[in-house]
């Protein structure tokens, strides 16, 4: 929660817990599990966005001091805004949410069904760089099926924000639950943060796991059993 706001030799600092936004900078902090959106956010059409994007974007640049007369970087402001709107933050917007269809468990196959490796880029919300991973997600049936590659278009949705590991993980099990009509849900997150190994501390080898684990999922058992299903 922000505390209060200092002016200090001509620099603002927003403080966080105590803590200023440059002190608090490669922390995992987030707000709530729904990513923080304007209430307006969808004012503008997404080519509206991407217009205002576009001279925004050849305005950093040109504070950067590089060319966009050149060949090479004139197109680059158009190419940014396609990128933010259609592609790696396409996930803000609902109307790219994936449409979700349940099937009766004719099988009937009561254990778990674990989707594992579904790999995703996303983005850190504090540094705007990729976090890169993958998730596993597993569910128990509570009397009706979804399709796979559903299971991978819920990651991709989430991920495709900006974003803390944790709220990730997070809105994948809430929407999994919602989707499926169970707490029997389990999502375990493996990523890298380029904001930790390109800058920062610049430390390339360490990973960030995240978990979650409802109902059945949420014992000794279970959970040993899903970690040994993961190992294969």
């Amino acid at each position: 929660m922000i505390k209060e706001l200092e002016v200090k030799k001509n620099k603002v600092s927003t403080k966080l817990n105590g803590f200023s936004f440059e002190e608090v900078g490669d922390e995992h902090f987030f707000t709530g599990l729904e990513t923080p959106m304007k209430k307006q956010a969808f004012k503008l059409s997404d080519e509206e966005k991407k217009e205002k994007i576009e001279g925004l974007f050849s305005q950093i640049m040109d504070v950067m001091g590089l060319d966009l007369t050149d060949d090479s970087l004139q197109g680059t402001p158009k190419r940014v805004a396609k990128m933010y709107i259609d592609e790696i933050f396409s996930g803000l917007n609902p109307a790219n949410k994936p449409k979700i269809a349940l099937f009766d468990n004719k099988y009937q196959y009561n254990q778990m069904l674990v989707e594992k490796n579904i790999t995703f880029y996303s983005n850190c919300e504090h540094h705007f760089v990729p976090i890169i991973g993958k998730a596993h997600v597993a569910y128990i049936s509570s009397g009706k099926v979804i399709g796979l590659s559903k299971l991978n278009r819920i990651v991709q949705y989430y991920a495709k924000r900006p974003q803390v590991q944790e709220r990730l993980t997070n809105q994948i099990a809430a929407e999994l639950k919602a989707a499926l009509h169970t707490e029997d849900i389990a999502v375990i997150i493996d990523a890298k943060h380029l904001c930790v190994a390109s800058r920062g501390i610049k430390d390339d080898t360490s990973s960030t796991v995240t978990s979650y684990f409802g109902g059945k999922f949420n014992t000794s058992e279970k959970i040993a059993e899903l970690q040994n299903t993961l190992k294969y």
